[in-house]
């Protein structure tokens, strides 16, 4: 088996527009295969950072400060050997736990006791300013620039102890820097806060709510990043004069919508994020506005490239490359026809929208608007096959017909089944109800 996985591009859409038509879509898949599935190659270079909320709330109840460190002890056991790592203590500033000097150490069997030692240590105290915790982790990974760089963050409130500007500016220094995976222990901490800082390190985020479940969540996040093999990779998209890229979104595993991170690449051409890579495949979405043609007319509407850094002072590294094409027809039987693949997550971009605008209105006592958009995405997941979807939904609504989307909202619902929804609205399942 190689240790370097094998990238391929695959392009869905129906290219056919009518006479005069200008907006093109596309389902860009790309798949990293050939990589070891659990364990990195030891020439990649790797640093994983694991940072642990040791705010004062920690301690109420004690299980949430007893199991983030047994969470985190875990969480060393699995950092493979030769990764370099550190443990970060957050509260109202960032503080180390192991090693004691900023910077990190090579993975090994002394140093694994001995940060699981300093863990075991831990005390909580003090309040929340995420935005100096990954500062500190920022400064661990500046030199390792050249590897895999990934984070843990674990949190059980909201960043009460620094500004929102103060936040924003550490996430505008750390992105594209590192990926951070972002947890919340308990139910008081703020699900669009923690998305926020997910979305702009493009990590994942999740609820856990009984502290037990620490230890299970952060082996499974150390073992993923473990299988990750190609850092920095890039999604660039080349387009024609004259065209407008509408958007690029990520719609598989979850929705997240790369058209802000765009970065120039030379004349019509843009580089998007997408992190580090294993042996895994995800879906992108991507829109394009091109100018009006007559029918017969062909045309290149994007150059799709996947491409990481090449050494220093040379040109970034091709690893696939694909094409979303454009030609316009007479036959409207052709220029109508929807692709599947465009609709099918199209459908599940909306699902994560109304849900989220829908708990936004239960909140805030506007039950209208909840119950018809909370309605409508019932009827969004039935339409996709989103079993876990609708089942969380099926927590918050009693369901009348799925079909139509009719929904009555339930009075009494669990706070961490609200978050769950949340949480978790943007993730998506790649076949529709009756598809294989």
């Amino acid at each position: 088996m190689s240790e370097q996985p094998q990238f391929s591009i695959k392009i869905d859409q129906n290219r056919f527009l009518p006479e005069g038509g200008r907006e093109v879509h596309a389902i860009v898949s790309v798949e990293a295969t050939g990589a070891p599935a659990s364990a990195m190659p030891d020439t990649a270079e790797a640093a994983e950072v694991i940072i642990i909320d040791t705010s004062g709330s920690m301690s109420y109840p004690d299980t949430k400060l007893r199991s983030a460190v047994a969470a985190a002890q875990t969480a060393v056991d699995t950092i493979r050997d030769g990764v370099y790592f550190a443990v970060v203590s957050g509260a109202n500033s960032a503080t180390m736990v192991y090693p004691h000097m900023a910077r990190l150490v090579r993975a090994d069997a002394r140093t694994r006791v001995e940060a699981k030692h300093a863990v075991g240590r831990l005390q909580a105290q003090g309040g929340t300013a995420i935005g100096s915790w990954l500062r500190l982790a920022d400064e661990l990974f500046d030199s390792h620039q050249r590897g895999i760089r990934h984070a843990i963050l674990l949190t059980d409130g909201n960043n009460q102890h620094e500004t929102v500007e103060e936040l924003d500016a550490a996430l505008a220094r750390c992105s594209g820097r590192f990926v951070c995976d972002c947890r919340g222990v308990g139910t008081d901490w703020e699900v669009a806060e923690l998305r926020k800082i997910s979305s702009a390190l493009l990590g994942s985020v999740d609820i856990v709510a009984d502290p037990q479940d620490l230890v299970a969540d952060f082996q499974a996040m150390t073992e993923a990043a473990m299988g990750k093999a190609v850092a920095d990779v890039m999604l660039r998209v080349w387009t024609p004069q004259a065209a407008r890229l509408r958007f690029v979104k990520q719609v598989m595993p979850s929705v997240q919508d790369l058209t802000a991170k765009r970065m120039a690449a030379g004349p019509q051409a843009g580089d998007y994020p997408i992190g580090a890579w294993g042996s895994e495949s995800r879906d992108y979405h991507i829109s394009v506005e091109v100018p009006p043609g007559e029918v017969g007319k062909e045309l290149r509407a994007a150059w799709v490239k996947l491409v990481v850094p090449g050494p220093a002072g040379q040109e970034p590294r091709v690893l696939a490359t694909g094409n979303v094409l454009a030609q316009w027809t007479d036959d409207e039987a052709a220029s109508t026809r929807i692709n599947a693949r465009v609709a099918h997550y199209t459908g599940q971009a909306e699902l994560a929208e109304v849900i989220q605008e829908g708990l936004q209105a239960r909140k805030d006592g506007d039950l209208e608007t909840a119950t018809a958009r909370l309605g409508r995405a019932v009827r969004l997941a039935d339409e996709a096959g989103n079993e876990a979807i609708t089942t969380l939904l099926r927590k918050v609504v009693d369901v009348v017909d799925p079909v139509t989307g009719t929904v009555r909202l339930k009075k009494n619902v669990d706070k961490a089944d609200e978050m769950s929804l949340d949480t978790r609205s943007t993730k998506t399942v790649r076949t529709r109800k009756g598809e294989g």
